[in-house]
């Protein structure tokens, strides 16, 4: 629900909400969903069976998206069918659907490897039988740009007047280019999903699609692509699956630049590396302390820290993060941070200090965690539960501090850095505050510890300024 309420607002057309006959659960969802009121149509997936349509008709969709096969290879190993029976099933199924109120999306399934001539076929049953969309689904990705463009042409010329959708996998990686590559031929839709989700290698990424027709082809959609980047981190949460840091648009990379070439040219003129500006997909620009980077990018996050180190103590800061990342390491912003600190003679100020942690899990409990922080002389005392004992403790540590400073984690990684029971645990998480990003690391036995570690030094990073502190 709160995927859909998200996609919602996000200005998609439609969501496919599930796969009503699946199981009682997908049932009661796609239900919820139906119900909730919102601007899109709601569809439910089903096969060329009744059982299928009723279970849609039963959960309250708009929609059915109603998926057959149309290739020699599926109807032979999959259906166990003639092409005779197929083009039956495809008729009663799509007059049936339609005879209960429902708008009839055909999926052909595997329809790039399906003979074209019994391709039009079994389009033109679908069509006189009243179906409203057809979907010659790419079920393996096996087309390229090219042949993408030749394919829907095709089916644009024998079918003009017919609503054409595009659903692309990314098998070969060309899902979004074939995607476009079939809009451009005559396609009226495009199936896309968040993150590029789907199942093998995934399908099209709707931000990538978004923003290619945006800025390539100066082609506006109904999506908002400010709401981009929140929209795939609520997904990525609520999934349990984790964004690539190099992913287009939405990943952690996407708009971070380390290497001192880039970050020298970026600071001068942001289109120098930036073909796609942030602001516009909900993003911040990133300059990163690493390996790779420039004095002119560190000076530049050190200032955003309140901190002007002088050119010989620039020189040094800057040798010494060279050090660290040579030695394969990430340097955060917690990191640099405490550099600059010991290399300029500053006191180490840190805002919040933890004072107290107490968390309590167990079989029947629910996770709980309370919380004693030290901000600035002021204390903090909050509790908060959660679906463990690592989420109780930073949503704590949150709770508290947003009394008084609005930050939000964005990402939380956890690596074992040794092996065994009492293992090292490296937590590494990114908090924003606005338009201002952090990165930070705790590293202990205790993963519940290094999380909290993690937080406060992400936390500090972003309220500390040295210029303040010294006046």
């Amino acid at each position: 629900m709160k995927i859909a309420r998200q996609l919602d607002l996000l200005g998609v057309d439609s969501i496919e909400a599930g796969f009503a006959a699946a199981s009682k659960g997908e049932m009661e969802a796609i239900k919820l969903i139906a119900g909730e009121g919102l601007k899109a149509e709601i569809y439910s997936f089903a096969r060329g069976v009744k059982r299928d349509i009723d279970a849609v008709i039963e959960s309250g969709a708009d929609a059915v998206f109603l998926v057959i096969p149309t290739s020699d290879m599926h109807l032979k190993h999959k259906l166990r069918k003639s092409r005779e029976e197929v083009l039956s099933l495809v008729k009663k199924c799509v007059e049936y659907a339609k005879d209960h109120g429902l708008k009839v999306e055909f999926g052909a399934e595997d329809a790039t490897r399906s003979d074209m001539g019994f391709l039009k076929e079994i389009i033109a049953e679908a069509v006189s039988a009243g179906v409203d969309i057809v979907s010659p689904c790419d079920t393996v990705g096996i087309l390229t740009p090219e042949r993408t463009y030749q394919f829907f042409s095709e089916l644009r010329d024998e079918f003009p007047s017919v609503s054409l959708s595009v659903h692309c996998h990314d098998d070969f990686g060309m899902a979004v280019a074939n995607s476009i590559a079939a809009l451009r031929a005559g396609a009226d839709e495009v199936h896309v999903t968040v993150n590029g989700l789907g199942e093998r290698a995934g399908n099209a990424a709707l931000e990538e699609v978004v923003v290619a027709l945006k800025l390539l082809y100066n082609v506006e959609t109904s999506i908002k692509p400010e709401l981009l980047y929140e929209t795939s981190m609520l997904v990525s949460r609520v999934t349990g699956m984790p964004v690539q840091p190099n992913k287009a648009i939405v990943g952690e990379n996407a708009f971070v630049h380390e290497s001192g070439i880039h970050t020298h040219a970026i600071l001068s003129e942001p289109l120098t590396y930036e073909p796609i500006p942030p602001e516009i997909v909900g993003r911040t620009r990133r300059l990163a302390a690493g390996k790779h980077a420039g004095s002119r990018g560190i000076k530049a996050v050190l200032e955003e820290m309140g901190l002007h180190p002088t050119d010989d103590q620039l020189k040094e800061i800057f040798l010494r993060v060279k050090a660290i990342g040579d030695k394969g390491k990430r340097v955060t912003d917690a990191d640099l941070l405490a550099i600059a600190e010991s290399v300029m003679g500053l006191p180490k100020f840190r805002a919040i200090k933890l004072e107290e942690l107490t968390v309590v899990t167990g079989d029947h409990v629910t996770p709980t965690a309370s919380v004693r922080l030290n901000m600035n002389g002021r204390v903090l005392t909050e509790a908060a539960t959660g679906v463990g004992p690592v989420d109780a403790a930073i949503n704590a540590v949150r709770k508290a501090v947003s009394a008084v400073e609005p930050i939000r984690l964005e990402e939380y990684h956890v690596n074992a850095v040794t092996g065994g029971t009492d293992a090292m645990v490296e937590v590494t998480v990114r908090l924003r505050k606005g338009d201002r990003v952090a990165t930070a690391m705790g590293v202990h036995e205790d993963i519940v510890m290094a999380s909290v570690e993690a937080m406060l030094s992400g936390m500090n990073v972003l309220v500390v300024n040295h210029e303040k502190n010294s006046g």
